[in-house]
């Protein structure tokens, strides 16, 4: 069963593209307020303009085109992943003290929020032993990754967090090689042929975080 923290869990949405560089500040001015006790857990939802991140266990060869994109070094867990239009990625700044201190099982949520957004567009996400993010089975016994996470804990507290696919180009992401997996395909919602809005996944996304880690309210301001 999973320990509601005591504080209001806010949720932020960015309609315009966020920097990436900007978003990282915003994250660590919000951990260590969140850290000092002088604000609550964050939920922010954005875009990024095209780019590649590589995390603290990136390996410089998975990385196969350099020029293509900005490429950004962040301390999240994890190699190198993509973010761009048609993708939502959402940040989680959550004080894991409070969910019983245990980063595997927040992951584990992190995880099954993801698969429960994909069940509102009856699409069916797996976990996959030794393959990082969220996966879904194609014709022939093919498995993409459709969802990605990555997140740091700083004392005590989470940031980075998730990315969804809605429609993103997925092309891009053949510069790198996604979280360091090969062998494996990159998809979408779109690229399985539901149409679905960004605000529609918004919706789901919401709910389904709700339903495992508990009421949100609208960020004030």
């Amino acid at each position: 069963m999973i320990v509601k923290p005591q504080e209001s869990i806010s949720w932020r949405m960015s309609n315009a593209p966020v920097a990436y560089g900007d978003a990282v500040a915003l994250m660590e001015r919000r951990v260590a307020l969140i850290a000092g006790g002088e604000a609550g857990p964050l939920v922010w939802l954005l875009e990024h303009p095209a780019l590649y991140t590589s995390g603290t266990s990136a390996k410089a060869d998975d990385l196969l085109a350099p020029a293509r994109f900005p490429v950004f070094a962040t301390g999240r867990g994890g190699q190198f992943t993509y973010h761009g239009p048609g993708q939502r990625v959402a940040y989680v700044m959550m004080d894991i003290r409070q969910r019983g201190n245990d980063v595997r099982r927040f992951v584990f949520d992190l995880e099954e929020w993801l698969i429960r957004t994909l069940a509102h567009f009856n699409v069916r996400g797996e976990r996959r032993a030794g393959r990082v993010g969220i996966w879904v089975g194609r014709k022939g016994g093919r498995e993409d990754k459709i969802a990605a996470l990555g997140i740091r804990v700083r004392r005590g507290i989470s940031f980075h967090g998730v990315s969804f696919n809605v429609e993103p180009d997925l092309e891009h992401f053949s510069g790198i090689v996604p979280c360091g997996i090969s062998g494996h395909g990159v998809t979408s919602l779109a690229d399985l042929g539901i149409t679905a809005t960004m605000h529609d996944v918004d919706l789901a996304l919401r709910a389904a975080f709700e339903s495992v880690f508990g009421a949100t309210v609208e960020e004030a301001g």
